[in-house]
């Protein structure tokens, strides 16, 4: 059977009900045909503008609250990666025809996220039912024959919303329970660290969907005085992730163990990486801390670098071995490292993006937010200090990607 080419563009703009598309700043995509002839606003006034520019709150209603609660519903979905229902509210707009006047109007509005490769959510879904018409009846008499048909009509819709809800958010909160306990059965233990000053945490991104493939690890390296210390990111969410970088984390733990070095070591993960599905793009870095030479030796594939603060309050990013993430190229070369000194007091930290990257913000910002957290509590012990990183750094809500955080006090 011949396949028929799917015009998705047609497909949206024949949707029945208002329907449209938002970033996750809030900024219209585009929007169909009902919704632009019920909203009274055509594509070209919506498209490529903030959604509350387009349509505020009623000024001359100080108990107007449809604007925040429909913000609330909408960066809920963003940061948790889930749908939304919303109750039925009243969200007066202003004719376009005849500039400050405001009609009453009543909406039921649902927000469901679309996710882009990596995950996160790249888009929003607004779907709207007007329900105006309903309100009015209802208001002019009780015992209206079209307005028993509409009423009965948007409750069967909103029963169906609520289950398919709650089945939604028990799936969700299943599968997140799962990922979160087998990611900390494949983290190690608190107490592999302890002994060496040094302290650890993970923080897992807000909401059901958004558990990752953060992951770090700590080991005595054989000859000398000298462990390994390490952080990664595997790209994607949920189940799969956390599998994949379980075996991550265990390939890398045994291969420091025998490595010469960092990138001996990462040259190995790389390899291993190759033939582990869903490994692709994932990224690392690891560090080799010699206590008695006071140097640590680093390579990294493609991960943000450690953060070094030493003594006199100096930060040195460790960025003098970089390479692309593993399993980038087709055939592994040999990856870089670097050593640096230290002093003692000096205090190394080793983290994943979640800790610095926020959207629509250069990386340099994240890292500079770093340091200065760093610096300034760089004489507390290593768990206020990471306590004190994390609380300073992470969205008071909680993150919407994982975050690990490893401080060493050399």
């Amino acid at each position: 059977m011949k396949e028929t080419a799917v015009d998705y563009e047609a497909i949206f703009q024949g949707l029945p009900g208002m329907v449209a598309l938002l970033t996750p700043e809030l900024v219209y995509v585009d929007a169909n045909a009902d919704f632009q002839r019920l909203s009274g606003r055509t594509r070209a006034e919506l498209v490529g503008r903030y959604l509350f520019d387009v349509f505020p709150d009623n000024p001359n209603d100080d108990t107007a609250t449809g604007m925040r609660n429909l913000q609330a519903s909408l960066l809920r979905v963003v940061a948790t990666g889930e749908r939304d229902a919303m109750a039925l509210q009243r969200y007066d707009v202003e004719d376009p025809m005849r500039p400050g006047e405001w009609e009453e109007r009543y909406w039921s509005p649902v927000n469901a996220p679309v996710l882009g490769p990596d995950g996160k959510v790249a888009l929003l879904v607004h779907r709207v039912e007007e329900v105006t018409e309903l309100i009015r009846l209802r208001g002019a008499t009780a015992g209206n024959s079209r307005a028993r048909v509409l009423e009965a009509e948007l409750y069967t819709r909103a029963r169906e919303l609520q289950e398919v809800n709650e089945r939604l958010r028990q799936s969700h909160a299943r599968e997140r329970q799962v990922a979160l306990a087998l990611q900390e059965a494949m983290l190690p233990p608190r107490r592999q660290v302890r002994t060496r000053r040094a302290a650890v945490r993970y923080r897992p991104a807000l909401g059901a969907l958004n558990v990752c493939g953060d992951w770090y690890d700590l080991v005595d390296l054989v000859g000398g005085n000298r462990i390994g210390v390490s952080v990664g990111d595997v790209v994607g969410h949920g189940l799969e992730a956390a599998g994949v970088m379980g075996q991550l984390r265990s390939a890398l733990s045994a291969a420091s163990r025998v490595a010469d070095g960092p990138a001996q070591a990462l040259d190995v993960l790389g390899r291993y990486a190759h033939v582990v599905d869903g490994a692709e793009s994932a990224t690392a870095v690891t560090t080799f801390i010699d206590f008695d030479a006071r140097t640590v030796t680093y390579s990294s594939a493609g991960h943000p670098p450690p953060a070094l603060v030493h003594p006199d309050g100096r930060v040195e990013f460790l960025d003098q071995a970089t390479d692309p993430p593993l399993d980038a190229r087709p055939d592994p070369v040999p990856r870089p490292q670097a050593v640096t000194a230290y002093t003692d007091g000096a205090t190394l930290a080793l983290y994943t993006d979640g800790l610095v990257e926020r959207r629509r913000e250069d990386i340099d910002t994240g890292l500079a937010r770093l340091a200065d957290a760093l610096v300034r509590h760089r004489t507390d012990d290593p768990e206020n200090l990471a306590d004190a990183v994390l609380l300073e750094l992470l969205p008071p809500g909680g993150a919407t990607d994982d975050t690990a955080l490893i401080i060493v006090r050399l």
